[in-house]
Order: C-alpha cells, then structure tokens, then sequence
C-alpha cells in the first residue's frame, strides 16, 4: 500500500513502519525546527531527542486527535516538550558533575544560565491559565517531587480532589497551548 497524506495517520495507527517513514520524510522539518529553537547550543542531544521525538510519534498516534489540533502541531508539541526534558536532564548532570555526559566546555558557564531561565520561562507559560492554588499543587507534585499524601497533609484537599485539578489543570494547559506554522506563536 501506497503511503500518502491522507492514510499515513491511519497507517500508523495499524503499525506500518512505511508510515513512520513518511513522516520523516515529510514532518523531520518540524521536529528539526523546534529542537533548534529549544536545544539551540545542545547540537549534541539533537539526533537523540529527534529519535525519541519520533518514538514518541510513533508510541502516542492513538493519541491524536485531528479535531483538537493539526499533524504539525501536536508534533512540534511532543518536540517542545521532548526538548525540555533534554535541558532539565543536560542541567541536572551539570549540577551533579556527571562529565561523561557534558560535551560543552566547562569555561561556557552562560549555557547553564540560558538553559535556567528558558526552563523557567516555559514553565511559567505552562501554568499561567492556573489559578494560584492549583499552580501551588503543580509545583509540589512535579517540581518539589512530593506525593500526592504530603501535598494533601500540607493543602488540605483529599487525594482525589487533588486528582481532579491536577486533571482539569492538564486540561486546561493543554487547551491554552497554541501552535502555528513555524511554532513561534505560542500562548499560554
């Protein structure tokens, strides 16, 4: 079967690797641009991050939904974030002295500053449409790693209240994330 725009989703739902193929063939702009953009002084992590990038694509296709979004969108969204988890990464072994993995210079200090402050400009994207309680429980769930029985002896809230606006506040990020064409416009 021949592989095209209009069946290489469905193909890729049914697990033809010709799919996958296509993809590259037509979509690797997508992910090599905002892998540029996030990743920018990183060159060494890009073909490792485009390959999970597209392990990503290719694990979560029964996750698309081409009424929420485009082909192109939801793909620069799992490269955006797929780059993010490469900087947190990248700065953790720089604070831990893990050299094995550090391939930059370690005079270039400044890369550890921009990396800090692109993390934290994301983030603060990220929970903008929260309101200040629930960006309060995002904080000790994903950036403090506390379990959801400490964040609920310190807020308060049951376990499964505290489900539920972690659930809402997925949601509602996720509806506030907008990307066009090039993925420079995005909101939140």
């Amino acid at each position: 079967m021949k592989i095209t725009e209009k069946n290489f989703i469905e193909q890729m739902k049914k697990r033809n690797e010709k799919a996958l193929e296509y993809v590259i063939d037509n979509y690797a702009w997508i992910l090599k641009t905002v892998l540029k953009k996030h990743l920018f002084n990183l060159e060494n992590l890009y073909e490792e991050c485009m390959n999970d990038c597209l392990l990503a694509i290719w694990n979560n296709i029964h996750y698309y939904n081409p009424q929420k979004s485009s082909f192109k969108n939801w793909i620069a969204g799992i490269a955006k974030y797929k780059s993010i988890d490469y900087m947190r990464k990248y700065l953790k072994d720089l604070e831990n002295g893990n050299i094995d993995d550090i391939v930059l210079a370690s005079e270039d200090n400044s890369i550890k500053e921009i990396l800090s402050n692109e993390i934290s400009m994301e983030t603060k994207k990220m929970l903008y449409s929260l309101s200040e309680e629930d960006k309060e429980i995002f904080k000790k769930l994903y950036f403090e790693e506390k379990n959801m029985n400490e964040i609920s002896k310190e807020t308060g809230l049951s376990k499964s209240i505290l489900y539920n606006r972690l659930s809402r506040g997925k949601k509602k990020m996720r509806k506030n994330i907008s990307v066009k064409g090039d993925y420079e416009n995005e909101r939140l």
